[in-house]
Parts: C-alpha cells; structure tokens; sequence
C-alpha cells in the first residue's frame, strides 16, 4: 500500500481549520487517518502540531527526516515575514524559514484557510508583524509548485477533503484565478440564496429577523464564491444566511480589509448601480 505522506505546518492563525476538520461529519478523520482512502493508498501525517502525541526536538526531527522524502505540505495560519519572520517560531526557527524549507521540497502545497491562502485576519492593516499568504511568499522567492488554496474562516472539512482526495487519485484539479478548486469555489452564493427571491424583488432587511434579502445589512453574498447554500455547515443543518446573518465573504481573497466594516448599510442609490 502507498503511504501519502503529509506535513501540516502551523503558522500564524487561530487553528480554527484543523478544528473545522477535525469535526467532519461526512469522512470521520479517523477514517481519513487510518482508512484506504483510495484502493492502495492511506494518508500518513507525519506532523501535525495540535493532534500529535509527541511534542519538542523529537517531533522536529521527524519532520526533518520526513521532508527528505516524497510528501505534501499543508500550511494553516499565514506566514510573518517582518524582520525576518522573527514574530513566529516554532524549534528555534521561524515559520518563514521552515516553510521556505518545506515548500521547496513539497510535491505539493495545499493552503487551508483565508490566513494561509490570502493572509486573512493576521494580515489584516495594520499588519504589525508583515504576515502574509503562502501564495505570495512563494513567489516572492522563486518557489513553482503546486500551490492550491481552501480559503474560509474556517473552510468547510469537505472542501479540503474533496480536494485532498482528487490530488491523491491524480483526477483533474481545475482552478480559479485565485488557485481555490472551482468544485467548491465556482459560484456565487447569491445564486442560489434563499433570500434571493427578496432580492430580486427590491425586498430588503433594515433590522435583523426581518424577511428580506440581507444587502443593506452588509452582505457580501453578491460578491463572494463558494458553494455553502448548498453543502451547508454542521452536517447539512446550517450556514450564515440561514442563521439570519449576512455573508462576511470570508473565502475571498481581500478578507477582512475588503468586506469590512461588517454590518455596514448601503444606500438605496448604491444597491441600484450595483443591481
């Protein structure tokens, strides 16, 4: 059985995405752990800082001995590159330096999480400690590979697993402009939201628990894709809309900066020239 190795570095976010994962409904992660997830092949996670057992110079040195052989790399939190990424260490190196290390030998980079695909809440302004994405980090230094990103705060497990498991089977990965997998990431979710009938309608909350689209509630449904009306959080119970909530457009690359203040009202003029 081919054993698909994979390192899970940690950088600078809230390790909401590995917990997102870890809480999977569909595909347990004792299934994706221990479990053919292919015929002939079993994911083998040689490092990953919150679920492992072991912890100091040992776990280092296994991550050191694993990355002089075949594995992907799978990056949570964004990287602080100010001062020589000094604000964020793990075994006496930085998260920059280890990385730099870790992707130029990867035969794969999947980016998990707005922090790690964009740069996200840490590298939101005034961004003190010069965080940024792991995309922009690469091309900063010269590093080609594979790079896929699963944004969210945090992404749903199934758009990482979905993923993971056609990177594995070596299906056809297609991508978007911003390297998110346009199976999850391919619409827009005011398509096929359930308030966009109020929409269309010119029917809009002003106050929250109201009916009406969400628009002047600060909603960025009409500007962010993803799949979450139809895949839905919690095993399929909830989402933000459904909960009465606008769409802070977390999956996009200019979160927070761009989608915020949240809960910002528009006008009836500027919700005409956008409609």
């Amino acid at each position: 059985m081919e054993s698909i190795k994979v390192i899970w570095l940690q950088a600078a976010g809230c390790t909401g995405c590995t917990v997102s994962l870890l809480n999977s409904p569909s595909f347990k992660i004792k299934n994706l752990l221990l479990d053919e997830v292919v015929p002939g092949k079993i994911i083998s996670l040689v490092f990953q800082p919150t679920i492992m057992g072991g912890a100091g110079e040992k776990v280092i040195c296994v991550m050191k001995e694993e990355s002089e052989r075949d594995f992907f790399l799978v990056v949570e939190g964004a990287i602080p590159t100010k001062d020589g990424g000094v604000y964020g260490k793990v075994g006496e190196k930085t998260f920059l330096e280890i990385f730099l290390e870790l992707s130029k030998k990867a035969k794969g980079v999947i980016a998990i999480g707005t922090c790690s695909s964009f740069g996200g809440i840490p590298a939101a302004k005034p961004n003190p400690t010069g965080c940024k994405g792991v995309g922009e980090v690469m091309e900063e230094n010269g590093i080609e590979k594979l790079l896929v990103n699963i944004p969210g705060c945090p992404p749903h497990p199934e758009w990482f697993i979905g993923t993971l498991f056609k990177i594995i089977k070596g299906d056809e990965l297609k991508l978007d402009e911003y390297k998110r997998p346009v199976d999850f990431y391919g619409i827009l979710i005011h398509e096929n939201c359930p308030r966009r009938p109020y929409f269309d309608k010119g029917k809009f909350a002003k106050n929250f628990s109201e009916e009406g689209c969400l628009y002047l509630l600060g909603c960025n449904g009409p500007f962010t894709y993803s799949d979450c009306p139809l895949r839905q959080w919690n095993g399929g119970a909830n989402w933000c809309i459904k909960n009465n909530s606008p769409c802070f457009g977390c999956v996009e690359s200019d979160y927070p900066d761009g989608t915020t203040p949240f809960y910002e009202r528009k006008s009836i003029e500027e919700l005409g020239e956008e409609k």
